[in-house]
């Protein structure tokens, strides 16, 4: 399939022909879910902690004796219906990450590209003005690249490499954010409503995504068995 290209001022430049397996899938809704849910537990700190009777502060005398006052029995200071004492079943520090195939991960993130370019929701750009090595970063560059491409809402900038510049150029544009290829998520997709990639991003999306990774087989697999004739 082809997707077109327009410059940083938002004007059409071209087309490109671009891996059908990445843009141009089926949507897997139940995938897609699973590996969100998964991203937001991974992002928890999991720092709750409550202290047991056994580390709370206090003596472990007993408060009074066990018959003859007409009275509940009572244990020690750190008993947990008294104030101060231990937490039942408190919250313990934790990690809440689930494993998720990487299979699954792929195709989730196929799946949320294609359905980007199903709603014209994907736009693919030259390059972005004020990134590079050594570019001094212009904020009014990428507010004017956005105005071109009409977009009004958050949108996700995808470049080809880190970069830093691009990243200072949209740091203080509301609703903008700025995340090299290597480091997209579907939480970071699905957070913004339209998401601009450069060529660069585009093609490191199918080195990432594409080809046998979409297949789910690796080159080891179609690699001659040994003895055997390629």
């Amino acid at each position: 399939m082809k997707l077109a290209v327009t410059d940083p001022r938002g004007k059409r430049a071209r087309a490109i022909e671009v891996d059908d397996s990445v843009f141009g899938v089926e949507p897997h809704g139940a995938v897609v879910h699973q590996t969100l849910l998964a991203q937001l537990a991974a992002r928890r700190s999991g720092s709750a902690s409550t202290k047991s009777r056994s580390e709370v502060r206090g003596s472990t005398r007993k408060i009074s004796r066990q018959k003859g006052l007409g009275a509940a029995r009572q244990g020690s200071r750190r008993a947990p219906h008294r104030r101060g004492g231990g937490v039942v079943f408190g919250p313990r520090p934790r990690s809440f990450r689930q494993r998720l195939p990487k299979r699954m991960r792929r195709l989730a993130i196929r799946s949320v590209l294609s359905s980007r370019v199903r709603e014209e929701r994907l736009r693919v750009i030259t390059t972005l003005d004020g990134a590079g090595p050594g570019a001094a970063p212009s904020t009014r560059s990428v507010v004017a690249l956005l105005r071109g491409l009409g977009v009004e809402r958050s949108v996700l900038i995808v470049t080809g490499a880190p970069d830093r510049s691009a990243y200072l150029s949209a740091r203080n544009v509301a609703g903008a954010d700025v995340l090299p290829a290597d480091t997209l998520s579907v939480a970071d997709l699905l957070a913004h409503h339209t998401v601009v990639l450069t060529v660069d991003a585009v093609r490191r999306c199918e080195e990432l995504w594409g080809g046998e990774r979409a297949s789910g087989r690796s080159r080891a697999a179609h690699a001659p068995a040994a003895g055997e004739v390629a």
